[in-house]
């Protein structure tokens, strides 16, 4: 099953969500694999409403920041500007 790392609540605790159960679990920041960071995606196994094990997904990381940038790219792309006029 795959989480997200969504956020680092008081730099103390990791919210991981699960698109697959519609949950969010919150574990402390310590027991994230080494080389987390927000945006991160995991492998994990869930038994009982609880992460029994979690992996670092680096591939999956890299693939989804690399459509977000692609993304950011077009609509930078074609914006034109704002339609507010500075004073």
């Amino acid at each position: 099953m795959k989480g997200y790392l969504d956020r680092i609540d008081d730099n103390k605790y990791a919210v991981i969500l699960v698109e697959e159960t519609k949950k969010q679990f919150v574990l402390p920041k310590e027991e994230l694999p080494e080389g987390s960071a927000e945006k991160s995606y995991f492998d994990l196994t869930i038994e009982n409403d609880r992460i029994t094990s979690i992996t670092l997904d680096e591939e999956t990381t890299f693939f989804e920041q690399k459509k977000v940038d692609n993304l950011m790219e077009k609509l930078r792309s074609k914006s034109k500007g704002s339609k507010f006029k500075k004073k």
